[in-house]
């Protein structure tokens, strides 16, 4: 399986993926999806928001346990963020298979649509829209960098947008997701573990900074005379450093948009995105105010515009802790393995139903924490390990 998806959106020049929601490399990794879940005998099922379903056992009987993931990626992104639970899960329900497992309850293996948000700049599209946390006017003013509205992209995808909303039914019908995904982080490298359990996702979210200034020749025009909103945006780079220093939190600005964008002209606009996420919701609070206030006092100094918009936020999740320490006890019996307790500041699918149906998460120990990157890894030996842990879950909860 993993031979077969590895090539799928692949740029030759960086080695990264480019798997962006309702494109070709989606609509490839969608096949592949299906291609899986036929081959096993599972029925596909391609719900009203583009996520996509592998069901063991009647759907509509309740309490379905569901695992998955996603398989889409951030621009040039790694292979195992998304992928890794996906293919897992096929490879987890292969294992029951061999070990005789007699499953009480259905299961569902699940690809979350847009959980990257890579092209419409909201992360975790597919589940928001199920989970009710995204309304259609909003989906429908979702928008890529070349003015393509979300629906556009799904109608040219083959999918009528007509259909996205809340699903609550289809939630109602599921007893417990677990989702598997690779650590984004080294804890468990340090603590020498190959799995674990997730505790809590990190409240975070997204900003919008646009500094208006005013364009101008960048070779006649004196310095003294510059409306420059470049020079208020890089400010507040720094500000975002030095601030969340400060409060123990993360800020990052890791996309800009410049207009026009000529190497000989001072920009009349540049758009920065903030991400920021924190332990808790006082210090995020505490790291954002303090980013927009250093912003504003720069932009009122070189006589810039400034609008700061909050395009997305995700309160801190906390994991149902009956499954939670569900988890624990079925990998705690096991002699050959320790699975800790820990959070991230990654935001999951698994974030977003949870206030829905009970969710947990297992993480798989990546040796070097990077990630969003070509450089992400997690060896051979710890997916294998994985698996093993996501098929004991899931017999656990499946087939009592």
């Amino acid at each position: 399986m993993w031979r077969d998806l590895a090539p799928v959106g692949r740029h030759p020049d960086t080695g990264g993926y480019r798997r962006f929601a309702w494109t070709p490399a989606d609509a490839d990794c969608r096949a592949w999806f299906k291609e899986q879940a036929e081959s096993r005998g599972l029925a596909h099922e391609l719900d009203r928001n583009g996520n996509q379903w592998a069901w063991l056992g009647d759907p509509h009987a309740g309490e379905a346990v569901v695992t998955g993931s996603h398989l889409d990626s951030v621009p040039d992104g790694g292979a195992f963020d998304g992928p890794l639970g996906v293919v897992s899960s096929f490879a987890a329900l292969d294992e029951l298979r061999a070990r005789g497992a007699e499953f009480t309850r259905p299961l569902a293996i699940v690809n979350f649509g847009d959980e990257e948000g890579a092209r419409f700049g909201l992360a975790c599209v597919g589940s928001r829209l199920t989970a009710g946390q995204l309304s259609r006017e909003k989906a429908y003013e979702l928008t890529d960098a070349d003015g393509i509205t979300l629906p556009q992209a799904m109608e040219r995808a083959g999918h009528d947008p007509e259909r996205i909303g809340p699903d609550p039914e289809r939630l109602a019908r599921i007893g417990a997701f677990v989702e598997l995904h690779v650590e984004q982080g080294r804890a468990l490298d340090l603590s020498g573990d190959r799995i674990g359990i997730a505790s809590a996702i990190w409240p975070h979210g997204r900003w919008r900074f646009d500094f208006r200034g005013e364009a101008n020749h960048a070779g006649t025009t004196r310095l003294t005379d510059r409306r420059d909103p470049m020079l208020s945006y890089a400010e507040t780079v720094l500000a975002a450093r030095r601030e969340a220093e400060l409060a123990g939190a993360l800020a990052t600005f890791g996309k800009i948009s410049v207009e026009p964008n000529g190497v000989n002209a001072i920009p009349s606009l540049v758009r920065g995105w903030l991400d920021s996420r924190a332990a808790d919701q006082e210090s995020l609070d505490t790291t954002v105010t303090a980013i927009e206030k250093a912003a504003r006092e720069y932009a009122e100094r070189h006589g810039i515009d400034l609008t700061v918009v909050r395009e997305s936020f995700t309160p801190v999740v906390e994991f149902e802790h009956a499954l939670r320490d569900e988890l624990g006890r079925i990998l705690g019996a096991r002699t050959d393995l320790t699975a800790p307790v820990l959070g991230t500041g990654a935001g999951h699918d698994a974030g977003i139903l949870s206030g829905s149906v009970p969710t947990a998460m297992l993480f798989v120990r990546n040796p070097t924490g990077v990630s969003h990157s070509p450089a992400e890894h997690a060896a051979e030996d710890d997916c294998v390990a994985g698996v093993l842990a996501l098929a004991d879950v899931l017999e656990g909860l499946a087939c009592k």
